[in-house]
């Protein structure tokens, strides 16, 4: 009987090995990233695409580094994500209307150290 449970929680275990997903890593150049509030606005807006594990941006290197899971999303997506945010991402340009629904110190070449961060 013993054997028997060994040998199912053996199956099972090789099972859920190989059913894991695949996560990947990759940074998005967002140039028109400004200050802190930009990131927190991104980083939020990233955490609900499908398959996002996590989200750091760096404001100060203009970089958006995202682990997320490959069977629930891509590079192609997560350029897009950026963009409806309102920002640009490597070499898309960012969705009109959501930039303009941007605080004024988040728009390009407005003085970042105006920016207020929001209360939590």
């Amino acid at each position: 009987m013993k054997a028997i449970k060994l040998t199912l929680l053996a199956l099972i275990g090789f099972v859920s090995a190989g059913i894991a997903q695949k996560v990947d890593k990759v940074v998005i150049k967002t140039p028109s990233v400004i200050c802190e509030e930009c990131k927190d606005r991104i980083e939020n807006y990233l955490k609900r695409e499908p398959g996002v594990l996590t989200v750091n941006v760096d404001y100060k290197k203009k970089i958006t580094t995202i682990t997320y899971l490959d069977e629930r999303n891509n590079v192609e997506g997560l350029r897009t994500a950026i963009n409806n945010a309102g920002y640009d991402a490597d070499d898309e340009t960012a969705d009109e209307d959501a930039y303009k629904a941007l605080p004024a110190c988040c728009k390009k070449g407005a003085d970042s150290t105006k920016c207020v961060k929001p209360a939590p």
